[in-house]
């Protein structure tokens, strides 16, 4: 490898440091819904993993069982955060699309980090 293949393969690695922390910067304005219960309670996330709002059925407060409510709760923010995350790997992937090179069997997209 001379010294003009380290300088490019450097610039490509600062185009792609650049990019990720633009993807990163742009999660805030991806969102995803998930629900449980039939739709009883409804849950909103951003692409920065954070709850936006939650939505339970009035029926469903009326039933006076907490611990329904708290599971379905759960169930739907679970749902949302998975719903988020598979987002956020397609987004990611679109934007550094050419930037990382495709190898087979190895799941670069965890450069996201803590997303």
């Amino acid at each position: 490898m001379n010294m003009f293949d380290l300088m490019g393969m450097m610039g490509k690695v600062k185009e792609l440091q650049s990019k990720i922390k633009e993807v990163k910067e742009g999660m805030v304005h991806l969102t995803a819904e998930g629900e449980a219960g039939a739709g009883m309670v409804k849950v909103k996330v951003n692409g920065n993993r954070q709850v936006l709002s939650v939505d339970i059925d009035t029926a469903l407060l009326n039933s006076a069982d907490k611990n329904v409510v708290q599971d379905l709760t759960v169930a739907a923010i679970n749902k949302a955060l998975e719903n988020i995350d598979e987002k956020i790997k397609t987004e990611f992937k679109q934007k550094t699309e050419g930037l990382i090179p495709s190898i087979p069997g190895m799941d670069l997209g965890n450069l996201m980090g803590g997303l």
